[in-house]
């Protein structure tokens, strides 16, 4: 497993299936938070390197959203470190294999019932933030997909709202993309924030995205529209 320091308070842990699969730790004043889980076979490299690092021990993990590439290692884990897990209340019901997420024929379980704590949203839609990271709602790739952002650092760890190509931002992967519309929608976070650096999970990081989101939607609009 490759290891990145993205900034000041982030790292990016990074293996390969048939695309390459990254997870984020971020220091805390208290301990770590591990954004998202990956796969299975990332959570004895997930452990290590928490211990490695020094900054105390994982005190949350928070989940953009609940497919299976993301979310692998929490029971794993939650076997030394029994936190909390978060996530978008939306998303609880598809994770747990109540109902088949959109263009899915089957619902399927990714976490065990009443494993996951539903993040804390107001009746505006706005989501308490977990530390230091601030969530926003972005649904598209899946019906509560959120972001997640670091505002002192300047990164935005944004899941699978996108992919990235040649140091751009480009489509998350329409196999598994819910709604492709709603998730062109739903980037128009990054204008909002200008973040520094953008992550994903599945390509490398993007910077000043902001500069060159127009283009994006534009393309996307127009991919769409056909």
């Amino acid at each position: 497993m490759k290891i990145e320091r993205v900034s000041e308070h982030i790292w990016a842990l990074k293996t390969w299936m048939l695309f390459p699969v990254r997870v984020w730790i971020v220091a805390e004043e208290d301990g770590v938070t591990l954004v998202d889980a990956g796969v299975g076979s990332m959570a004895k490299g997930i452990l290590k390197f928490v211990e490695q690092l020094g900054a105390g021990p994982i005190r949350q993990i928070v989940l953009t959203h609940g497919h299976s590439d993301h979310v692998g290692s929490v029971t794993s884990i939650r076997e030394h470190h029994q936190v909390p897990v978060y996530v978008h209340p939306v998303e609880i019901p598809y994770m747990e294999g109540d109902i088949a997420y959109p263009r899915r024929k089957k619902a399927a379980a990714s976490l065990p019932k009443q494993l996951a704590t539903p993040l804390s949203v107001d009746q505006d839609g706005r989501i308490e933030s977990v530390c230091s990271l601030k969530c926003y709602h972005t649904p598209g790739h899946s019906p509560g997909h959120v972001v997640y952002y670091h505002e002192k650092d300047g990164v935005l760890l944004a899941g699978d709202l996108f992919t990235s190509k040649k140091g751009r931002l480009n489509r998350p992967m329409p196999m598994f993309t819910a709604d492709m519309q709603e998730a062109v929608r739903s980037s128009r976070v990054v204008k909002e924030l200008k973040p520094r650096r953008v992550e994903v999970c599945h390509g490398k990081p993007v910077f000043s995205a902001a500069d060159h989101l127009d283009e994006y939607m534009r393309i996307m609009s127009s991919s769409l529209s056909l």
